[in-house]
């Protein structure tokens, strides 16, 4: 998106059928589908066998990978009434195609002849998932709760309400249509396949700081006019087998029930201590080799205050994280406070997929040109030069260009030999109440569950309600992230069984009638390529840039990083996402219309142009120049 915002050709190709890759979002029928696909073994096989012909004797190939094997250990759970939901279909659904292979409703069928264990598999291939998102991406006009519109706004924390910002946040519980005390109704399984459309499930959970880089990346590039937001209500934390919410601002801390007034001015104290830390340096100085815990351990903080902090608002390891790193997570933490809330978090509505969405838009707009369902046979390499001068597609094109930017996951085993990749665990369920029911049942919460092991990862839990258009009414979407260190199953399970009801309605005892029902789940594993350098991928030439998929982070600052170094690695002098022209300052000359120097070439000799893939949105393989932020 940048290079085409700088006046760059950009070609985006991808074999998958929907944007975003790793990063994207999908309606309940196409999360089937998309694990369907993660659940089969297949071989690709080229469909042109001619394309070496294309290839000259002063060049070699780079093959890249027919598979994606990002995605992998991917089980999925009904623990809903399973009624019959042979014949059900999507509400609004349009007819598919039989070219696509198995639809959606097929998908959904035979989903429904599913027992209670799921059907469970390690191989991972994304190629084209079914579906794509199908719920309109366009903002609704009207929206429960706390809807946000980013803009440049006054900086001022507590300017956040006024007309200028256009932010409507200054509420931070939607009004509830109606108090429901007693027993939550009972969502079927054929409910969730008929209001599959009103679900958009993300395959990645991250949440925007009101004050980070992707953010003021949206306001500076006017990409934020295609989404729309919602406050982050309330941060939650798991103590003693009890969820407890978190006072983080001023006015909760003084509201806090849960702290004694000695608490809350202790509380008080050390955050206001960490907002100008730097200023102090003789408070922690002595500490800067032990752990922020053990750092929190001496500044006269209760059990409780040290959890919260550690936990819910510095939100670090309690082993692995340094006292300078505590001190600076609790900063940013404090810092996004106030601006849209009394949160420092924001959600895109109809999930995190709308984000590289809106930066395709953006590209789409200054003149990029995007090819889903389109695959990549290799790059061509010169000798004599050691660039890459072009691709061949899967119909035997040869594609020239000046830069290329490739996914990492289409590199080959053969040019990661050297790279050492981490990996994600993943849970997405459908619940039918929220973890901490309060009196609005329109709350966006945040949680971290600590370990129970010391050494192991926190699980991140975000639990979003129905008004992030993520989820069907009466029901809660509940993304659960984590470092892997076994299988997704193996590292989430507990920590879901903990904070929810896995029981049939004949098996629950009292205890677990108050924890919330999971309808469905799914589990899986994803790669982790962020961090890698460049160096450790085998015979890359220097003008072909590797993108990473998502990272285990709350935040998305690694992707904004690494897109915009990319771009300034190929275009120094170039402004990275400049904001838009004034409509009324721009002058149309009819001898400007016509292009410069590039156009998009077939041939083996024409000049090569610019080529990128998806930035760090992670949508696919390169051709002509783009950089579609994050």
């Amino acid at each position: 998106a940048a290079c085409a915002r700088s006046g760059q050709r950009v070609l985006h190709v991808d074999s998958r059928n929907y944007y975003g890759g790793n990063w994207a979002s999908f309606s309940f029928s196409g999360l089937l589908s998309w694990i369907k696909e993660n659940q089969q073994k297949t071989d690709i096989n080229d469909e042109c066998e001619d394309w070496r012909k294309l290839i000259l004797e002063n060049e070699e190939v780079i093959s890249l990978s027919k598979k994606d094997k990002t995605i992998q250990h991917v089980e999925d759970f009904c623990f809903g009434d399973q009624d019959s939901a042979e014949d059900v279909e999507e509400a609004g659904a349009l007819p598919k195609l039989p070219v696509f292979g198995a639809s959606g409703a097929e998908g959904v069928a035979q989903e429904s002849e599913k027992e209670c264990p799921p059907v469970e598999s390690a191989v991972p291939e994304v190629e084209s998932a079914e579906p794509e998102k199908a719920t309109g991406t366009e903002p609704a006009s009207a929206m429960e709760g706390n809807d946000t519109e980013i803009t440049s706004e006054n900086e001022s924390s507590h300017s956040a309400a006024l007309g200028e910002s256009t932010l409507e946040s200054g509420k931070t519980e939607a009004a509830p249509s109606e108090i429901s005390a007693q027993e939550p109704k009972k969502i079927t399984y054929s409910q969730i396949v008929r209001e599959g459309r009103r679900f958009n499930i993300d395959l990645v959970s991250k949440l925007l700081y009101s004050r980070g880089l992707l953010i003021d990346l949206l306001i500076k590039s006017n990409v934020s006019r295609y989404a729309e937001f919602k406050n982050a209500t309330r941060i939650l934390a798991f103590r003693e087998g009890k969820v407890e919410q978190v006072p983080c601002s001023r006015a909760d801390v003084f509201n806090s029930r849960q702290l004694t007034m000695v608490e809350k001015r202790m509380l008080m104290k050390f955050l206001t201590f960490c907002l100008d830390y730097e200023q102090h340096p003789d408070e922690y100085q002595d500490y800067e080799n032990s752990t922020f815990a053990q750092f929190l351990r001496t500044r006269k903080l209760t059990p409780s205050l040290q959890h919260f902090i550690l936990h819910s608002i510095a939100m670090v390891s309690e082993t692995d994280c340094s006292t300078l790193e505590g001190l600076q997570a609790t900063k940013k933490f404090l810092q996004c406070l106030g601006r849209y809330g009394n949160t420092p978090f924001l959600f895109p509505l109809y999930g995190q997929g709308e984000i590289p969405q809106c930066f395709c838009r953006m590209c789409a707009v200054f003149g990029g040109i995007y090819c889903l369902r389109h695959s990549v046979q290799c790059l061509v390499v010169d000798k004599e030069s050691g660039r890459c001068k072009a691709i061949v597609d899967h119909f035997g094109q040869r594609i020239s260009a000046n830069y290329f930017i490739v996914e990492d996951s289409y590199l080959s085993e053969s040019v990661c030999t050297n790279v050492c990749y981490r990996q994600i665990s993943r849970a997405v369920l459908i619940t039918d109440q929220s973890v901490l029911n309060t009196d609005s049942e329109q709350q966006v919460s945040i949680l971290t569950v600590p370990p129970v092991d010391l050494g192991k990862p926190a699980v991140c839990v975000i639990e979003l309600c129905s008004s992030t258009m993520t989820c069907m009414k009466d029901t809660y979407l509940v993304h659960l992230t984590c470092p892997s260190t076994k299988t997704a199953r193996e590292d989430l399970e507990p920590v879901v069984q903990k904070l929810f009801n896995l029981n049939t309605e004949k098996e629950t005892n009292n205890e677990e009638l108050e924890k919330p029902r999971v309808l469905w789940a799914v589990y899986f594993n994803m790669r982790d390529s962020s961090g890698v350098d460049k160096n450790s991928y085998d015979g890359l030439p220097s003008n072909v840039y590797v993108c990473s998929g998502p990272d285990s982070a709350l935040g998305n600052d690694c992707a904004v990083k690494q897109a915009e170094t990319i771009f300034q690695e190929m275009f120094p002098t170039e402004e990275f996402c400049p904001p838009p022209p004034n409509p009324e300052d721009i002058i149309y000359d009819e001898d400007e219309i016509v292009p410069e120097e590039s156009g998009f070439s077939n041939s083996a000799e024409t000049k090569p142009e610019s080529s990128t893939e998806e930035g760090s949105s992670g949508d696919s393989t390169a051709v002509k120049k783009e950089d579609n932020e994050e």
